[in-house]
């Protein structure tokens, strides 16, 4: 199988804290200073956690309405894979996020992740702000994999929706997408599916799978 991703475009810096509480990491000894990452995100985040980093934050604002250019998308698409993954470990992680005024309700897309710092772009941001971080909690969008099938449990919108999928060529698909790919890497029909259900991202002229693969449960795993 040949895994299509986009290559890291260049190194990526943040600040790295050994604890969750500001007061904490103001202490001696808990700040890790500025970490550089050059990996792939998935790297880099487990990396990081075995570094004891438990509170990062991202230098700049990733601004979603300035990704027409390749380049551009893959900076904003690694970094936001970054804060995917980490948030799968449940590392608080300090970001900023510029989204387009349209859609209104843009931001649920991405509200399975740690909410940002601040948030700019659509109308009403700092109650869509507020409610994102209200509403927030681990395990909000997951996927997994069992003998022969993939499942992805969603609660962006509120309510569970389940997806189960047992073709093998979708489970390539989110191998293929899980750190931005373009559309024409993966099957069309298959595209549309993920589109339609909101499950990958449109990032410039890149896709990427929004769900993340979770590495800490907040409660047994048969109850998620």
């Amino acid at each position: 199988m040949t895994c299509t991703t986009t290559a890291a475009p260049g190194a990526l810096t943040l600040a790295a804290w050994r604890d969750y509480d500001e007061d904490a990491c103001a202490l001696p000894g808990m700040s890790l200073g500025d970490i550089d990452l050059a990996g792939p995100p998935e790297e880099d985040a487990a990396r990081l956690w075995d570094l004891g980093v438990r509170r990062a934050r991202i230098a700049g604002e990733i601004d979603l309405t300035a990704v027409d250019d390749p380049a551009s998308a893959a900076h904003a698409v690694r970094r936001l894979c970054l804060i995917r993954d980490l948030t799968a470990r449940a590392v608080l992680v300090q970001w900023e996020l510029r989204l387009p005024a349209e859609p209104a309700d843009g931001w649920r897309e991405l509200s399975h992740l740690q909410p940002p710092r601040t948030l700019t772009g659509p109308a009403d941001t700092a109650d869509a702000l507020a409610q994102w971080r209200n509403e927030h909690y681990l395990c909000k969008c997951l996927w997994r994999e069992g003998p022969g099938f993939v499942q992805i449990r969603d609660r962006r919108w509120g309510n569970l929706r389940r997806f189960t999928a047992d073709e093998p060529a979708y489970r390539t698909a989110i191998t293929q997408l899980s750190y931005g790919a373009p559309l024409s890497a993966v099957p069309e029909a298959i595209a549309a599916d993920f589109l339609e259900e909101r499950l990958v991202s449109r990032t410039g002229p890149l896709l990427w799978w929004l769900p993340y693969r979770v590495n800490r449960w907040i409660q047994e795993a048969m109850a998620i």
